[in-house]
Protein backbone atom coordinates (compact mmCIF):
# COMPACT_ATOMS: atom_id res chain seq x y z
CA UNK A 1 0.00 0.00 0.00
CA UNK A 2 1.69 3.61 -0.88
CA UNK A 3 0.65 6.60 1.54
CA UNK A 4 1.03 10.15 0.08
CA UNK A 5 3.77 11.07 1.96
CA UNK A 6 6.00 8.58 0.38
CA UNK A 7 5.65 10.47 -2.77
CA UNK A 8 8.73 12.78 -2.34
CA UNK A 9 10.69 9.98 -0.97
CA UNK A 10 9.96 7.92 -4.25
CA UNK A 11 10.53 10.87 -6.85
CA UNK A 12 14.23 11.45 -5.28
CA UNK A 13 15.04 7.72 -5.20
CA UNK A 14 14.16 7.37 -9.44
CA UNK A 15 15.67 11.10 -9.59
CA UNK A 16 18.91 9.37 -8.39
CA UNK A 17 19.22 6.12 -10.41
CA UNK A 18 17.86 7.96 -13.77
CA UNK A 19 19.03 11.95 -13.85
CA UNK A 20 17.95 15.07 -13.92
CA UNK A 21 17.64 14.54 -17.69
CA UNK A 22 14.62 12.32 -17.86
CA UNK A 23 12.56 15.32 -15.75
CA UNK A 24 9.61 14.56 -18.07
CA UNK A 25 9.48 10.90 -17.35
CA UNK A 26 9.85 11.63 -13.80
CA UNK A 27 7.03 14.64 -13.89
CA UNK A 28 4.52 12.01 -15.70
CA UNK A 29 5.35 9.29 -13.02
CA UNK A 30 4.22 11.56 -10.28
CA UNK A 31 1.00 12.55 -12.06
CA UNK A 32 0.45 8.77 -12.20
CA UNK A 33 1.16 8.15 -8.80
CA UNK A 34 -1.07 10.95 -7.50
CA UNK A 35 -3.99 9.96 -9.99
CA UNK A 36 -3.44 6.51 -8.27
CA UNK A 37 -3.79 7.77 -4.66
CA UNK A 38 -6.05 10.10 -5.12
CA UNK A 39 -8.42 6.99 -5.93
CA UNK A 40 -7.29 4.91 -3.07
CA UNK A 41 -5.47 6.84 -0.32
CA UNK A 42 -7.28 7.17 3.32
CA UNK A 43 -7.37 10.57 5.08
CA UNK A 44 -6.17 9.55 8.64
CA UNK A 45 -8.77 10.71 11.37
CA UNK A 46 -7.80 14.26 12.81
CA UNK A 47 -7.83 12.92 16.87
CA UNK A 48 -8.47 14.98 19.26
CA UNK A 49 -8.33 14.06 23.09
CA UNK A 50 -11.31 15.06 25.25
CA UNK A 51 -9.99 15.16 28.15
CA UNK A 52 -12.14 12.82 30.30
CA UNK A 53 -10.20 9.51 31.60
CA UNK A 54 -12.03 6.53 30.32
CA UNK A 55 -13.04 8.25 27.07
CA UNK A 56 -12.00 7.61 23.48
CA UNK A 57 -11.11 10.26 20.64
CA UNK A 58 -13.06 11.99 18.31
CA UNK A 59 -12.41 12.80 14.66
CA UNK A 60 -12.51 16.49 13.89
CA UNK A 61 -13.91 17.66 10.48
CA UNK A 62 -14.30 21.26 9.42
CA UNK A 63 -14.41 22.95 5.45
CA UNK A 64 -11.09 21.94 4.61
CA UNK A 65 -9.86 18.28 6.66
CA UNK A 66 -12.12 15.11 7.26
CA UNK A 67 -11.13 11.78 7.11
CA UNK A 68 -12.36 8.91 4.74
CA UNK A 69 -11.89 5.42 4.41
CA UNK A 70 -12.08 3.22 1.39
CA UNK A 71 -12.72 -0.32 1.07
CA UNK A 72 -9.62 -2.20 -0.62
CA UNK A 73 -11.30 -4.87 -2.43
CA UNK A 74 -8.84 -8.40 -1.49
CA UNK A 75 -7.06 -10.02 -3.77
CA UNK A 76 -7.37 -13.75 -4.80
CA UNK A 77 -6.94 -15.62 -1.98
CA UNK A 78 -5.61 -12.77 0.29
CA UNK A 79 -7.97 -10.96 2.82
CA UNK A 80 -8.31 -7.10 4.13
CA UNK A 81 -9.27 -5.88 7.62
CA UNK A 82 -10.03 -2.94 9.38
CA UNK A 83 -9.60 -2.34 13.01
CA UNK A 84 -11.48 0.76 15.37
CA UNK A 85 -10.20 0.71 18.66
CA UNK A 86 -10.59 2.52 22.55
CA UNK A 87 -7.29 3.29 22.00
CA UNK A 88 -8.05 5.50 18.79
CA UNK A 89 -7.48 3.25 16.04
CA UNK A 90 -10.10 4.47 13.10
CA UNK A 91 -10.38 1.37 10.36
CA UNK A 92 -6.83 0.83 10.43
CA UNK A 93 -5.96 -1.33 7.83
CA UNK A 94 -4.20 -5.02 7.72
CA UNK A 95 -4.67 -8.09 6.42
CA UNK A 96 -2.62 -10.99 4.72
CA UNK A 97 -2.99 -14.34 2.39
CA UNK A 98 -5.29 -17.33 3.42
CA UNK A 99 -3.00 -19.87 5.44
CA UNK A 100 -3.65 -23.52 3.83
CA UNK A 101 -3.61 -26.49 6.50
CA UNK A 102 -1.32 -29.12 5.31
CA UNK A 103 -2.20 -31.33 8.36
CA UNK A 104 -5.78 -32.15 6.43
CA UNK A 105 -5.65 -35.63 4.20
CA UNK A 106 -7.72 -34.73 0.62
CA UNK A 107 -9.24 -38.20 2.01
CA UNK A 108 -10.54 -36.75 4.16
CA UNK A 109 -12.61 -33.81 2.86
CA UNK A 110 -15.38 -36.05 2.40
CA UNK A 111 -15.54 -36.96 5.92
CA UNK A 112 -18.93 -35.66 7.64
CA UNK A 113 -16.98 -36.28 11.60
CA UNK A 114 -14.67 -34.81 13.34
CA UNK A 115 -12.14 -36.69 15.18
CA UNK A 116 -10.44 -36.08 18.66
CA UNK A 117 -6.98 -35.01 17.56
CA UNK A 118 -8.88 -32.35 14.67
CA UNK A 119 -10.93 -31.07 18.18
CA UNK A 120 -7.95 -30.88 19.69
CA UNK A 121 -5.66 -28.92 17.15
CA UNK A 122 -8.48 -26.47 17.10
CA UNK A 123 -9.24 -26.03 20.82
CA UNK A 124 -7.70 -22.99 22.32
CA UNK A 125 -4.95 -23.05 24.85
CA UNK A 126 -6.09 -20.32 26.51
CA UNK A 127 -9.76 -18.34 26.81
CA UNK A 128 -7.68 -15.45 24.91
CA UNK A 129 -8.28 -17.21 21.68
CA UNK A 130 -11.06 -18.24 19.70
CA UNK A 131 -11.77 -20.51 16.52
CA UNK A 132 -14.68 -20.73 13.77
CA UNK A 133 -15.67 -22.32 10.74
CA UNK A 134 -17.72 -20.48 7.91
CA UNK A 135 -20.50 -22.40 6.07
CA UNK A 136 -20.96 -20.08 2.98
CA UNK A 137 -23.72 -22.71 1.87
CA UNK A 138 -25.82 -22.32 4.67
CA UNK A 139 -27.53 -19.00 4.16
CA UNK A 140 -30.37 -17.05 6.15
CA UNK A 141 -31.31 -13.45 4.95
CA UNK A 142 -30.44 -10.96 2.61
CA UNK A 143 -29.76 -7.36 3.48
CA UNK A 144 -31.08 -4.39 2.43
CA UNK A 145 -28.42 -1.74 4.49
CA UNK A 146 -27.65 0.65 6.86
CA UNK A 147 -28.24 4.14 7.92
CA UNK A 148 -29.59 6.78 9.72
CA UNK A 149 -32.56 9.66 10.21
CA UNK A 150 -32.85 12.43 8.40
CA UNK A 151 -34.71 14.72 11.16
CA UNK A 152 -35.30 18.46 11.50
CA UNK A 153 -32.55 18.32 14.32
CA UNK A 154 -30.29 16.58 11.92
CA UNK A 155 -30.64 19.02 9.13
CA UNK A 156 -31.07 22.32 11.05
CA UNK A 157 -27.13 21.02 12.24
CA UNK A 158 -26.14 20.21 8.95
CA UNK A 159 -26.59 23.70 7.77
CA UNK A 160 -25.00 25.31 10.35
CA UNK A 161 -21.80 24.13 8.66
CA UNK A 162 -20.36 26.14 5.53
CA UNK A 163 -21.03 24.49 2.21
CA UNK A 164 -17.18 22.96 2.59
CA UNK A 165 -18.05 21.32 6.19
CA UNK A 166 -21.24 20.48 4.75
CA UNK A 167 -19.61 18.21 2.07
CA UNK A 168 -17.75 16.25 4.03
CA UNK A 169 -20.35 15.55 6.59
CA UNK A 170 -22.63 14.00 3.57
CA UNK A 171 -19.23 12.20 2.13
CA UNK A 172 -18.48 10.59 5.46
CA UNK A 173 -22.20 9.16 5.83
CA UNK A 174 -23.07 8.53 1.94
CA UNK A 175 -20.13 8.43 -0.50
CA UNK A 176 -17.57 5.75 -1.46
CA UNK A 177 -14.93 7.78 0.45
CA UNK A 178 -17.50 7.14 3.48
CA UNK A 179 -19.81 4.62 5.49
CA UNK A 180 -21.72 4.20 2.04
CA UNK A 181 -25.33 4.41 4.26
CA UNK A 182 -27.98 3.49 1.79
CA UNK A 183 -31.34 3.45 4.15
CA UNK A 184 -32.70 6.85 5.58
CA UNK A 185 -35.83 7.38 7.98
CA UNK A 186 -37.65 10.70 7.92
CA UNK A 187 -40.11 11.60 9.89
CA UNK A 188 -44.25 12.35 8.27
CA UNK A 189 -44.10 16.03 9.47
CA UNK A 190 -42.62 16.92 12.68
CA UNK A 191 -41.52 15.26 15.60
CA UNK A 192 -39.80 15.87 19.05
CA UNK A 193 -36.40 16.48 16.63
CA UNK A 194 -38.07 20.17 15.43
CA UNK A 195 -38.23 23.26 16.94
CA UNK A 196 -42.16 23.20 17.40
CA UNK A 197 -44.65 20.21 17.40
CA UNK A 198 -46.22 20.35 14.07
CA UNK A 199 -48.47 17.85 11.73
CA UNK A 200 -49.51 18.55 7.76
CA UNK A 201 -53.50 19.36 7.21
CA UNK A 202 -53.52 20.87 10.83
CA UNK A 203 -56.34 23.06 9.31
CA UNK A 204 -59.18 23.37 8.87
CA UNK A 205 -60.37 20.93 11.40
CA UNK A 206 -62.36 17.67 10.75
CA UNK A 207 -60.74 17.95 7.28
CA UNK A 208 -62.15 14.27 6.25
CA UNK A 209 -60.32 14.76 2.39
CA UNK A 210 -57.47 16.46 3.64
CA UNK A 211 -57.87 19.33 0.93
CA UNK A 212 -55.27 21.05 2.51
CA UNK A 213 -52.61 18.81 2.65
CA UNK A 214 -49.06 19.95 1.90
CA UNK A 215 -45.73 19.31 2.66
CA UNK A 216 -43.97 22.11 5.42
CA UNK A 217 -40.97 24.48 5.34
CA UNK A 218 -39.44 21.92 7.16
CA UNK A 219 -39.43 19.18 4.69
CA UNK A 220 -38.25 21.86 1.60
CA UNK A 221 -35.61 23.57 3.44
CA UNK A 222 -34.69 21.10 5.86
CA UNK A 223 -35.18 17.37 5.22
CA UNK A 224 -35.42 17.13 1.30
CA UNK A 225 -32.02 18.90 0.93
CA UNK A 226 -30.00 16.76 2.90
CA UNK A 227 -32.10 13.68 1.60
CA UNK A 228 -30.57 14.46 -1.77
CA UNK A 229 -27.37 15.78 -1.22
CA UNK A 230 -26.90 12.18 0.13
CA UNK A 231 -28.64 10.54 -2.74
CA UNK A 232 -26.56 12.37 -5.23
CA UNK A 233 -23.14 10.93 -3.26
CA UNK A 234 -24.38 7.75 -2.54
CA UNK A 235 -23.20 4.33 -4.49
CA UNK A 236 -26.34 2.47 -4.38
CA UNK A 237 -29.73 3.70 -4.03
CA UNK A 238 -31.52 5.37 -0.73
CA UNK A 239 -34.13 3.64 0.79
CA UNK A 240 -36.35 5.95 2.66
CA UNK A 241 -38.66 4.89 5.32
CA UNK A 242 -40.63 7.19 6.64
CA UNK A 243 -42.74 6.93 9.99
CA UNK A 244 -45.73 9.52 11.66
CA UNK A 245 -44.96 10.54 15.28
CA UNK A 246 -48.56 12.61 15.55
CA UNK A 247 -51.53 12.96 12.94
CA UNK A 248 -53.02 16.64 12.52
CA UNK A 249 -54.46 17.20 16.47
CA UNK A 250 -58.26 17.08 15.04
CA UNK A 251 -57.96 13.33 14.22
CA UNK A 252 -57.00 12.41 17.91
CA UNK A 253 -59.61 11.69 20.93
CA UNK A 254 -57.47 14.47 23.09
CA UNK A 255 -57.07 16.91 20.13
CA UNK A 256 -53.18 17.63 21.50
CA UNK A 257 -49.74 16.55 20.05
CA UNK A 258 -49.07 15.04 23.33
CA UNK A 259 -50.78 12.47 26.01
CA UNK A 260 -52.80 9.97 25.88
CA UNK A 261 -54.91 9.93 22.51
CA UNK A 262 -55.83 7.46 19.78
CA UNK A 263 -57.05 8.05 16.32
CA UNK A 264 -60.79 8.56 16.38
CA UNK A 265 -62.53 6.25 14.52
CA UNK A 266 -64.50 8.32 11.75
CA UNK A 267 -60.74 9.18 10.69
CA UNK A 268 -59.40 6.23 10.31
CA UNK A 269 -59.84 6.57 6.17
CA UNK A 270 -57.98 9.81 6.84
CA UNK A 271 -55.32 8.98 8.66
CA UNK A 272 -54.49 6.41 5.83
CA UNK A 273 -54.50 8.59 3.12
CA UNK A 274 -52.47 10.92 5.37
CA UNK A 275 -49.43 8.58 4.62
CA UNK A 276 -50.57 8.14 1.09
CA UNK A 277 -50.64 11.58 0.77
CA UNK A 278 -46.76 12.35 2.15
CA UNK A 279 -45.81 9.79 -0.27
CA UNK A 280 -46.92 11.29 -3.14
CA UNK A 281 -45.45 14.87 -2.43
CA UNK A 282 -42.15 13.38 -1.40
CA UNK A 283 -42.41 11.29 -5.18
CA UNK A 284 -43.09 14.91 -6.99
CA UNK A 285 -39.62 16.19 -4.98
CA UNK A 286 -38.09 12.73 -6.62
CA UNK A 287 -37.48 11.19 -3.19
CA UNK A 288 -39.17 7.49 -3.72
CA UNK A 289 -40.82 6.52 -0.26
CA UNK A 290 -39.69 2.62 -0.12
CA UNK A 291 -41.16 1.32 3.47
CA UNK A 292 -43.93 3.37 6.06
CA UNK A 293 -43.90 2.02 9.07
CA UNK A 294 -47.86 1.75 11.32
CA UNK A 295 -47.08 4.62 13.21
CA UNK A 296 -43.85 5.61 15.75
CA UNK A 297 -43.67 3.76 18.82
CA UNK A 298 -47.76 3.35 19.43
CA UNK A 299 -47.22 2.70 23.20
CA UNK A 300 -45.99 6.08 23.69
CA UNK A 301 -49.79 7.63 23.20
CA UNK A 302 -50.72 4.91 25.93
CA UNK A 303 -48.83 6.86 28.07
CA UNK A 304 -50.08 10.05 29.50
CA UNK A 305 -47.02 11.25 30.36
CA UNK A 306 -45.13 11.19 27.53
CA UNK A 307 -44.57 14.48 26.45
CA UNK A 308 -43.34 14.50 23.12
CA UNK A 309 -45.57 13.79 19.78
CA UNK A 310 -47.14 10.53 19.47
CA UNK A 311 -50.55 8.56 18.92
CA UNK A 312 -51.45 5.43 20.58
CA UNK A 313 -53.07 2.48 19.22
CA UNK A 314 -54.62 -0.79 21.00
CA UNK A 315 -53.45 -3.61 18.94
CA UNK A 316 -56.81 -4.92 17.86
CA UNK A 317 -57.42 -0.96 16.82
CA UNK A 318 -54.06 -0.85 15.08
CA UNK A 319 -54.69 -4.77 13.07
CA UNK A 320 -58.27 -3.08 12.16
CA UNK A 321 -56.92 0.17 10.78
CA UNK A 322 -54.50 -2.00 8.73
CA UNK A 323 -56.59 -4.23 7.55
CA UNK A 324 -59.57 -1.89 6.55
CA UNK A 325 -58.02 1.69 5.63
CA UNK A 326 -54.15 1.92 5.42
CA UNK A 327 -53.47 -1.38 3.51
CA UNK A 328 -56.34 -1.57 0.82
CA UNK A 329 -55.28 2.80 0.27
CA UNK A 330 -51.46 1.90 -0.23
CA UNK A 331 -51.88 -1.31 -2.31
CA UNK A 332 -54.09 -0.53 -4.44
CA UNK A 333 -52.56 3.36 -5.27
CA UNK A 334 -49.57 3.79 -7.76
CA UNK A 335 -47.65 3.41 -4.95
CA UNK A 336 -48.39 -0.36 -4.09
CA UNK A 337 -44.43 -1.77 -4.21
CA UNK A 338 -44.17 1.19 -0.83
CA UNK A 339 -43.67 -1.94 2.13
CA UNK A 340 -45.63 -1.18 4.86
CA UNK A 341 -44.17 -2.39 8.35
CA UNK A 342 -45.95 -2.90 11.45
CA UNK A 343 -45.85 -2.07 15.10
CA UNK A 344 -42.16 0.11 14.93
CA UNK A 345 -41.90 -0.91 18.60
CA UNK A 346 -39.35 -2.49 21.48
CA UNK A 347 -38.45 -6.30 21.22
CA UNK A 348 -40.65 -6.65 24.23
CA UNK A 349 -43.61 -4.98 22.50
CA UNK A 350 -43.74 -6.70 19.14
CA UNK A 351 -45.47 -10.16 20.20
CA UNK A 352 -48.41 -8.23 21.98
CA UNK A 353 -48.90 -6.46 19.11
CA UNK A 354 -48.93 -8.97 16.18
CA UNK A 355 -51.45 -10.96 17.82
CA UNK A 356 -53.72 -8.52 19.19
CA UNK A 357 -53.48 -6.99 15.49
CA UNK A 358 -54.19 -10.47 14.00
CA UNK A 359 -56.94 -11.73 16.25
CA UNK A 360 -58.80 -8.78 15.87
CA UNK A 361 -58.22 -8.29 11.71
CA UNK A 362 -56.82 -11.97 10.50
CA UNK A 363 -56.42 -9.77 7.01
CA UNK A 364 -53.94 -7.46 8.26
CA UNK A 365 -51.25 -10.03 7.93
CA UNK A 366 -51.79 -9.79 4.17
CA UNK A 367 -51.23 -6.49 4.14
CA UNK A 368 -47.77 -6.47 6.05
CA UNK A 369 -44.48 -6.54 4.37
CA UNK A 370 -42.21 -6.57 7.66
CA UNK A 371 -42.30 -5.73 11.53
CA UNK A 372 -40.25 -2.58 12.53
CA UNK A 373 -38.05 -2.61 15.99
CA UNK A 374 -36.44 -0.46 18.09
CA UNK A 375 -33.67 -0.18 20.16
CA UNK A 376 -34.28 1.03 23.43
CA UNK A 377 -35.77 -2.39 24.78
CA UNK A 378 -32.57 -4.66 24.06
CA UNK A 379 -32.07 -5.79 27.45
CA UNK A 380 -35.50 -8.36 26.16
CA UNK A 381 -33.39 -11.00 24.08
CA UNK A 382 -32.90 -10.76 20.08
CA UNK A 383 -34.23 -14.09 20.09
CA UNK A 384 -37.97 -12.85 19.63
CA UNK A 385 -36.68 -12.00 16.58
CA UNK A 386 -36.09 -15.28 15.01
CA UNK A 387 -39.14 -16.53 16.51
CA UNK A 388 -41.06 -13.79 14.77
CA UNK A 389 -39.34 -14.74 11.38
CA UNK A 390 -40.20 -18.53 12.09
CA UNK A 391 -43.54 -17.56 12.86
CA UNK A 392 -44.26 -14.79 9.90
CA UNK A 393 -41.84 -16.36 7.49
CA UNK A 394 -41.48 -14.10 4.33
CA UNK A 395 -41.63 -10.68 6.32
CA UNK A 396 -38.65 -8.83 6.55
CA UNK A 397 -38.07 -7.69 9.97
CA UNK A 398 -36.36 -3.88 10.03
CA UNK A 399 -34.34 -2.32 13.11
CA UNK A 400 -35.67 1.37 12.33
CA UNK A 401 -34.50 3.71 15.65
CA UNK A 402 -31.48 3.59 18.08
CA UNK A 403 -30.04 6.13 20.20
CA UNK A 404 -27.40 6.21 22.86
CA UNK A 405 -28.23 8.32 26.33
CA UNK A 406 -32.35 8.26 25.94
CA UNK A 407 -33.45 7.36 29.04
CA UNK A 408 -34.74 9.33 32.39
CA UNK A 409 -31.97 7.51 34.46
CA UNK A 410 -29.00 8.24 31.57
CA UNK A 411 -27.03 10.83 33.96
CA UNK A 412 -25.44 12.19 30.48
CA UNK A 413 -27.42 12.28 27.19
CA UNK A 414 -24.19 13.18 25.38
CA UNK A 415 -21.34 11.31 26.02
CA UNK A 416 -18.53 12.81 24.36
CA UNK A 417 -15.89 10.29 23.20
CA UNK A 418 -17.76 7.17 24.70
CA UNK A 419 -16.16 3.74 23.68
CA UNK A 420 -19.22 2.08 25.78
CA UNK A 421 -21.76 3.22 23.62
CA UNK A 422 -19.86 2.32 20.70
CA UNK A 423 -19.37 -0.89 22.40
CA UNK A 424 -23.52 -1.24 22.80
CA UNK A 425 -24.38 -0.45 19.28
CA UNK A 426 -21.67 -3.12 18.51
CA UNK A 427 -23.04 -5.89 20.15
CA UNK A 428 -26.99 -5.07 19.49
CA UNK A 429 -26.41 -4.67 15.92
CA UNK A 430 -24.51 -8.03 15.91
CA UNK A 431 -27.27 -9.69 17.78
CA UNK A 432 -30.16 -8.15 15.66
CA UNK A 433 -28.67 -9.61 12.23
CA UNK A 434 -27.60 -12.88 14.13
CA UNK A 435 -31.63 -12.73 14.75
CA UNK A 436 -32.84 -12.02 10.90
CA UNK A 437 -32.83 -8.32 11.16
CA UNK A 438 -32.26 -7.35 7.19
CA UNK A 439 -31.23 -3.16 8.13
CA UNK A 440 -30.16 -1.13 10.64
CA UNK A 441 -30.89 2.44 11.12
CA UNK A 442 -29.39 4.72 13.50
CA UNK A 443 -31.57 8.30 14.89
CA UNK A 444 -30.81 11.36 14.26
CA UNK A 445 -27.44 11.81 11.54
CA UNK A 446 -26.20 14.61 13.95
CA UNK A 447 -27.20 16.51 16.42
CA UNK A 448 -25.70 19.57 18.53
CA UNK A 449 -23.19 19.19 21.35
CA UNK A 450 -26.11 19.16 23.95
CA UNK A 451 -28.60 16.31 21.99
CA UNK A 452 -30.46 18.59 20.14
CA UNK A 453 -32.56 20.93 19.37
CA UNK A 454 -35.73 19.24 20.49
CA UNK A 455 -38.52 20.95 21.46
CA UNK A 456 -39.58 18.50 24.11
CA UNK A 457 -36.10 18.71 25.73
CA UNK A 458 -35.87 15.00 24.72
CA UNK A 459 -32.26 15.14 24.39
CA UNK A 460 -30.13 12.16 23.13
CA UNK A 461 -26.88 11.37 21.87
CA UNK A 462 -25.67 10.94 18.22
CA UNK A 463 -22.76 9.55 16.25
CA UNK A 464 -21.68 12.84 14.98
CA UNK A 465 -21.60 16.13 16.90
CA UNK A 466 -21.83 19.80 15.04
CA UNK A 467 -20.32 22.64 16.80
CA UNK A 468 -21.82 25.18 14.30
CA UNK A 469 -19.30 28.21 15.74
CA UNK A 470 -16.33 26.66 15.07
CA UNK A 471 -17.49 25.40 11.38
CA UNK A 472 -16.82 21.59 12.93
CA UNK A 473 -18.17 18.48 13.24
CA UNK A 474 -16.98 15.23 15.20
CA UNK A 475 -17.30 11.83 14.50
CA UNK A 476 -17.96 9.70 17.94
CA UNK A 477 -16.86 6.16 18.36
CA UNK A 478 -20.55 5.44 17.49
CA UNK A 479 -19.61 6.43 13.59
CA UNK A 480 -17.20 4.25 13.08
CA UNK A 481 -19.42 1.41 15.50
CA UNK A 482 -21.84 1.83 12.24
CA UNK A 483 -19.08 1.98 9.64
CA UNK A 484 -18.20 -1.41 10.50
CA UNK A 485 -21.38 -2.80 9.15
CA UNK A 486 -22.36 -0.45 6.63
CA UNK A 487 -19.27 -0.26 5.17
CA UNK A 488 -18.75 -3.61 3.74
CA UNK A 489 -22.15 -5.61 4.12
CA UNK A 490 -23.65 -4.10 0.84
CA UNK A 491 -26.83 -4.67 0.00
CA UNK A 492 -28.13 -7.98 -1.32
CA UNK A 493 -25.36 -9.69 0.84
CA UNK A 494 -26.71 -12.92 2.79
CA UNK A 495 -26.00 -13.62 6.20
CA UNK A 496 -23.90 -16.93 6.85
CA UNK A 497 -23.50 -19.94 9.27
CA UNK A 498 -20.64 -19.36 11.62
CA UNK A 499 -19.88 -22.49 13.87
CA UNK A 500 -17.91 -21.81 17.03
CA UNK A 501 -15.28 -24.48 17.13
CA UNK A 502 -13.53 -23.31 20.86
CA UNK A 503 -14.10 -22.20 24.54
CA UNK A 504 -12.78 -18.85 23.85
CA UNK A 505 -15.34 -16.53 21.98
CA UNK A 506 -15.65 -13.32 20.44
CA UNK A 507 -19.02 -11.69 19.18
CA UNK A 508 -19.60 -12.07 15.74
CA UNK A 509 -21.75 -12.00 12.81
CA UNK A 510 -20.55 -13.29 8.81
CA UNK A 511 -21.89 -12.76 5.36
CA UNK A 512 -21.69 -13.58 1.97
CA UNK A 513 -21.60 -10.72 -0.13
CA UNK A 514 -22.41 -10.34 -4.02
CA UNK A 515 -19.14 -10.09 -4.93
CA UNK A 516 -19.03 -13.94 -3.53
CA UNK A 517 -16.38 -12.37 -0.75
CA UNK A 518 -17.10 -13.32 3.09
CA UNK A 519 -17.17 -10.07 5.25
CA UNK A 520 -16.73 -10.82 9.12
CA UNK A 521 -17.42 -8.77 11.69
CA UNK A 522 -15.46 -9.70 15.01
CA UNK A 523 -16.27 -7.87 18.57
CA UNK A 524 -13.43 -7.39 21.84
CA UNK A 525 -15.02 -5.60 24.18
CA UNK A 526 -12.64 -7.28 26.92
CA UNK A 527 -9.40 -5.31 27.84
CA UNK A 528 -7.01 -7.73 26.13
CA UNK A 529 -6.26 -8.99 23.06
CA UNK A 530 -8.24 -11.52 21.50
CA UNK A 531 -6.62 -13.95 18.84
CA UNK A 532 -9.22 -15.47 16.51
CA UNK A 533 -8.62 -18.15 13.76
CA UNK A 534 -11.25 -18.51 10.84
CA UNK A 535 -11.69 -21.41 8.84
CA UNK A 536 -13.40 -20.14 5.82
CA UNK A 537 -13.47 -22.69 3.44
CA UNK A 538 -11.72 -26.40 3.61
CA UNK A 539 -7.89 -26.15 4.45
CA UNK A 540 -8.39 -22.61 4.35
CA UNK A 541 -8.28 -20.00 6.95
CA UNK A 542 -7.19 -16.95 8.46
CA UNK A 543 -5.74 -15.60 11.39
CA UNK A 544 -6.28 -12.49 12.98
CA UNK A 545 -6.00 -10.61 16.17
CA UNK A 546 -7.97 -8.00 17.81
CA UNK A 547 -7.12 -5.08 19.95
CA UNK A 548 -8.45 -4.91 23.63
CA UNK A 549 -11.81 -2.96 23.17
CA UNK A 550 -12.09 -2.91 19.19
CA UNK A 551 -14.27 -3.71 16.44
CA UNK A 552 -12.87 -5.41 13.73
CA UNK A 553 -14.03 -6.14 9.88
CA UNK A 554 -12.66 -9.27 7.80
CA UNK A 555 -13.03 -9.05 3.87
CA UNK A 556 -11.86 -12.64 2.63
CA UNK A 557 -11.59 -13.10 -1.04
CA UNK A 558 -12.45 -16.81 -1.80
CA UNK A 559 -12.53 -16.34 -5.36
Amino acid sequence: MIYIEWIPHIIQFVLRKMGFQKMYTIIVIAIWLCLALEATADMPCNARDVGIQGRSVLCVCNATYCDTITRDAPARGRFVSYTSSKAGKRFQKGGGPIQIDFSKSQKSANKVHVNEDFLDKIQPKFLDSASYTLISEIQYQSIEGFGGSVTDAASINWQKLSPGAQDHFVNSYFSKNGLEYNLIRTPIGGADFSTYPYTYNEYPINDYNLSNFSLSEEDYKLKLPLIKRGQAVSTSEIKVTASTWSPPVWMKTNNAITGFAQVKPEFYQSYADYHLRFIEEYDKENVTVWAITTTNEPINGMIPFVDFNSLGWFPWDLGRWVANNLGPTIKSSKYNKTLILAVDEQRYLLDLYLEGMLAAAPKAIDYIDGIAVHYYGNFFPAQVLTNLQERYPGKIILATEACEGPMPWDVMRVKIGSWERADRYTKHIIDDLNNFVVGWLDWNLCLDEDGGPNWAHNYVDSPILVNGEKDEFYKQPMFYAMGHFSKFIPRGSKRIQVVRTSIGHVENVAFITPERNVVMVLHNPNNSVRRVRITVAWRRYIDVTLDPESIQTVEVNLN
